[in-house]
């Protein structure tokens, strides 16, 4: 349907081509929003799921609840208390990279790829970054722009043929992502530095 050939791949030969449906959704704690979450399910029915900011140990993600919603297949990178990503799906999946691009321990991304649809899934948790769009003052912004930078040597050090993006980027690049992008020029996921830097990880 008009639904979900939005994400075929152009060019695609007609028997690899892939129609997968993807949500993407900073949940804020899986757990404290499953009801939402399964009502978000019973209504869009994506193929895959991706969630950021699971806010739990892999040990306590609800597994049971997807499965009775008839998501099977799981890719869950999650932390005590903090940030954690985790991608669902109805479909097979290989987990193939839980990369820490600032090599501090937290977990802010799970690669996948989807089993017979010949694509891979890089579901991320980019850092906020903080109030301050200056790294001089403010360290989380710092730490943003390295993070987005590790991201953009990873990417480039072995493009991947066909991949998917998805996450909290914590950056507006667009004009009309927001109400006025010329007033939040200079507020933290706004800036042209940050969407510079988006822009070389694409």
């Amino acid at each position: 349907d008009a639904k979900r050939e939005r994400w075929s791949f152009p060019g695609a030969r007609p028997k690899s081509l892939a129609m997968v449906s993807i949500a993407t959704w900073n949940i804020n704690s899986v757990r404290l929003r499953m009801p939402i979450v399964e009502r978000f399910i019973e209504e869009q029915a994506p193929d895959v799921l991706c969630l950021q900011e699971i806010k739990c140990q892999e040990h306590q993600f609800p597994y049971e609840a997807f499965r009775a919603l008839g998501y099977e297949h799981f890719a869950v990178h999650g932390q005590k208390g903090y940030h954690g990503v985790a991608t669902v799906a109805k479909t097979p999946l290989r987990e193939f990279s839980r990369h820490d691009w600032q090599d501090n321990g937290e977990a802010r991304h799970v690669g996948v790829e989807v089993i017979g649809k010949d694509m891979r899934i890089d579901n991320v948790y980019v850092p906020a970054g903080g109030d301050v769009p200056d790294r001089e003052v403010n360290a989380k912004f710092g730490q943003k722009l390295d993070y987005l930078t590790g991201m953009r040597d990873w990417f480039h050090g072995a493009p991947p043929e066909k991949s998917i993006l998805v996450g909290d980027l914590n950056i507006a690049p667009r004009e009309d992502d927001v109400w006025s992008h010329k007033q939040l020029l200079k507020i933290v996921s706004h800036t042209p530095v940050e969407v510079e830097h988006l822009a070389q990880v694409q």
